[in-house]
């Protein structure tokens, strides 16, 4: 990835109100090669919101680590891009191409700007041009395989680094299937290093789009949300052959006392949205739903955090 060699080729994917320093961590301790930071939005960085600085607090646990950065201003993106190559010094800087949601198309954002492939280069070939640290870009396939191909040769020729291939077009958002034979299709266009997201689950699923898609590596995104331990499972996998035997209910109320402890290591506890957090790392455990009934009754952020602290002892 640019000048930085990974360990390995297991990547956890920018993922907005997920992939704080505290998950980032966690992830990192499980095996987790690279991690990327949530979703910065440029115009907001360059406004000084706090929220948007917070997200790319790092340390020195967590390395190597990107910068996802979200716009369609070339002029912005490099000014944002500037600041945090400065700032945080991260080893890459991903720009956002891939993002579905209605509130960042809407704005010519994220999947919107695979419409103007001129405008792709722009943004990239800016960003090449000023900045030291490598930049990488995350897409989604368009409809039309040549379109998704005419715009990934005109990533790698503006000078990106790599590039990470979501296997569904914008329309699906996340219905369906990943399409693996459209994201091996990108791999077999390009030089640069591919990176294969979507769909990676397990470890089988894991060893199939490596196998088919014949990429560099896996981002994995919505499967690690509460399970950071899905980079131990299928990198243990992908080197034995063989799976792991742990015990779910103990492993995940483990993970998730660990969690809260660094986010109260790093004072983040107050800007994520804990109940959230606790449903994904409880989710299908025993006793799971009578806790968040009682989260739900709560305000105090440090009565939420006692709570799930004696949830997981007492569960564990």
């Amino acid at each position: 990835m640019g000048k930085t060699e990974l360990s390995g080729n297991l990547l956890l994917a920018p993922m907005a109100d997920v992939t704080n320093l505290a998950f980032r961590l966690l992830c990192r301790r499980y095996g987790a090669d690279l991690t990327y930071t949530e979703m910065i939005n440029a115009d907001a960085l360059l406004n000084e919101s706090r929220k948007s600085f917070i997200k790319g607090l790092s340390s020195p646990d967590d390395r190597p680590f990107g910068v996802q950065l979200v716009g369609s201003c070339p002029e912005k993106l490099k000014q944002a891009a500037l600041f945090i190559e400065e700032e945080y010094r991260p080893e890459i800087i991903d720009i956002n191409m891939g993002c579905p949601a209605r509130c960042i198309t809407v704005a010519g954002c994220g999947s919107a700007l695979l419409n103007s492939p001129e405008l792709v280069y722009m943004i990239i070939s800016e960003l090449t041009d000023s900045l030291n640290t490598p930049v990488s870009t995350k897409i989604r396939l368009l409809g039309r395989e040549e379109k998704t191909l005419e715009i990934a040769r005109l990533i790698e020729k503006a000078g990106a680094s790599a590039l990470t291939v979501h296997g569904r077009t914008a329309t699906q958002m996340y219905s369906g299937s990943s399409n693996i034979p459209g994201i091996r299709a990108v791999k077999s266009e390009l030089s640069i290093p591919v990176i294969a997201n979507g769909d990676v689950r397990d470890e089988e699923s894991a060893e199939r789009t490596l196998e088919l898609t014949d990429c560099d590596g896996l981002m994995i995104g919505r499967a690690a949300m509460g399970n950071p331990f899905i980079f131990k499972r299928i990198g243990h996998y992908l080197e034995t052959g063989e799976k792991l035997e742990t015990d779910k209910q103990s492993r995940r109320l483990e993970d998730f006392d660990t969690y809260i402890s660094l986010l109260e290591e790093h004072d983040l506890l107050s800007s994520i949205n804990l109940r959230m957090h606790a449903h994904w790392f409880t989710k299908g455990l025993r006793g799971s739903r009578q806790v968040r009934e009682k989260i739900n009754g709560l305000e105090d952020g440090r009565a939420i955090t006692e709570l799930l602290r004696s949830f997981c002892q007492e569960k564990h």
